[in-house]
């Protein structure tokens, strides 16, 4: 057993030994279905702390023939599958974390060599009579090891794209790495000796020109996840059985952590459901890893539209993203939907395939947005926050004319001449006129648009102000008027995270008249059943 050939199990052991466990070794019922096949080229990437190095070390204590797993998976789901013994420790692994590799030489531009010495230093301690002194290169060695012997590998490598983030500005560095990956992977040669090649890291595999410098990878990622998609973090079911094991309200978890939609699951950031169930605090965990510095360089670039599309985004809006330009890498940046498209798969934003939207997933993200271009002091920002203030207190003291005259203003100021009266504009103007609200809301709840008027838009208090703030039920019309929104609202069904709500509501009423371009607001309390 060697540190990168064929390792031992302790790393995954850790990940047994901890508190929380989640069994997520169903990833490999994947990889054993696609073992020695066209399929068995993957690069799974995914933002940071969701279980990148973990699903890397549990593959590497499968398949490794340093050491013996049986006991460690017993009782796991792959025990289960047919094929669970016929690749248990059965194979030749070489497993490489880049960022160590990276973290352990003091020029970057030496990485390559140094993995290769490495490498080559272990695979002759295992085949010294296939590898002579000549042999100087990784795919060389593997070559002639499966001349030799028919021994095949699974190759493992973990953080495979930490040059492309951070060393985005040195070309060379980049070339060599590139090149390396390519020789290593690409072509004929390696189909004969890799049994299965694994990358994980945030970015997919970067592109050159107008292909892919090793376009023969499976690519899974927070934007088509694939066969992968249920382990991509946790996903809602496993977080309802963890909070009912440790005791939390589910719906609360759900409304601070919820909101990355991949495939057809609900994906939580395991990092923070863990410290949620440990700390039982409801907070933002995600500064611990990757604090909104990270974020502001990005965001702040001066592309049309960006500033934009984060508001919206901050008030609880989605806005379309064209992710087919982006690079993959973190200076190749042309136009908004490129930084958005980074920021999907740094995990700043979620992505729903199906609309092609991105939106941001969950409070605990809402909050570093905001933290970010607060503390940025974005002049759009401050500006929509003060009226949006003063918006939100008038709502809460029902001054319906009030209400009115500061939505039409947002609406003047933040729509084009071109969109003034399109209805999907009118949705994105409410959303950014209760911009404020984020302090004491969580975002808003919103239906899919119905007939000429859109469906309810739900502002919930967060639970420490839930006393202080009623619940706001919003509906907006269209060529109406204020009274049918009200009475929309009392026909449609609410939803059950109102119907068990126990603090006040105000059901607000606001409609637009396109000819006059006159807002009009009515403001009720809602009156529950018992109450005059």
């Amino acid at each position: 057993m060697g540190r990168f050939v064929n390792p031992d199990n302790s790393a995954f052991q850790v990940a047994l030994n901890s508190e929380i466990y989640v069994d997520k070794t169903g990833l490999l019922s994947y990889t054993n279905k696609v073992l020695d096949t066209i399929q068995g080229y993957i690069c799974n990437s995914r933002p940071r702390r969701f279980g990148k190095s973990f699903a890397a070390n549990m593959l590497a204590a499968y398949y490794s023939k340093g050491c013996d797993s049986r006991k460690m998976f017993s009782g796991l789901a792959i025990s289960q599958t047919a094929d669970f013994e016929k690749h248990l420790n059965q194979y030749d692994v070489i497993h490489l974390d880049i960022q160590w590799f990276l973290s352990n030489v003091s020029d970057p531009e030496q990485i390559v060599a140094y993995i290769t010495e490495c490498t080559l230093a272990e695979l002759r301690t295992i085949y010294a009579d296939q590898l002579p002194p000549e042999v100087s290169t990784v795919p060389d060695a593997l070559s002639r090891i499966k001349e030799a012997t028919g021994q095949k590998f699974v190759i493992i490598i973990d953080e495979w794209d930490v040059l492309i983030r951070d060393e985005a500005s040195n070309q060379k560095i980049q070339d060599d790495y590139i090149n390396f990956l390519r020789g290593m992977f690409k072509g004929t040669e390696p189909t004969k000796y890799i049994q299965l090649a694994f990358l994980t890291g945030i970015l997919p595999i970067k592109k050159l020109k107008t292909q892919s410098a090793l376009n023969n990878f499976h690519q899974y990622s927070m934007l088509n996840p694939g066969p992968l998609a249920s382990y991509i973090g946790f996903t809602e079911d496993e977080v309802s059985a963890l909070c009912q094991k440790y005791g939390q309200n589910f719906e609360e978890v759900r409304r601070w952590y919820d909101g990355y939609l991949l495939g057809n699951y609900h994906v939580y950031n395991p990092n923070a459901v863990t410290s949620l169930l440990l700390d039982g605090t409801f907070q933002s965990y995600w500064s611990e890893t990757s604090t909104y510095d990270s974020m502001v360089p990005f965001i702040n670039m001066d592309f049309d539209g960006l500033k934009t599309a984060i508001l919206e985004m901050l008030s609880g809006a989605a806005v379309p993203v064209m992710v087919t330009s982006f690079k993959n890498d973190m200076v190749s940046f042309v136009n908004k939907d490129d930084v958005l498209t980074l920021l999907i798969h740094l995990g700043y934003l979620a992505y729903n395939q199906q609309t092609q939207m991105a939106y941001i997933p969950n409070e605990e993200i809402r909050r570093e947005f905001l933290t970010a271009v607060t503390s940025n002091r974005w002049n759009e920002l401050l500006t929509f926050q003060q009226e949006s203030a003063e918006l939100l207190d008038a709502t809460l003291a029902m001054d319906e004319n009030a209400v009115a005259a500061g939505i039409g203003k947002i609406h003047e100021e933040y729509t084009s001449v071109i969109q003034y009266h399109n209805e999907n504009s009118l949705s994105c103007v409410l959303t950014i006129a209760y911009l404020s609200s984020i302090q004491y809301y969580f975002k808003p709840i919103r239906e899919l648009p119905t007939g000429r008027g859109f469906s309810d838009f739900v502002f919930l208090p967060k639970p420490e102000y839930r006393y202080d703030f009623p619940a706001l039920v919003v509906e907006l019309k269209w060529n109406k008027n204020a009274e049918t929104a009200l009475d929309q609202i009392k026909r449609q069904h609410y939803p059950a995270s109102i119907a068990s709500y126990t603090g006040d509501i105000l059901l607000v009423g606001v409609n637009y008249d396109k000819k006059t371009k006159v807002h009009e607001c009515r403001i009720e309390k809602y009156l529950k059943s018992g109450e005059k």
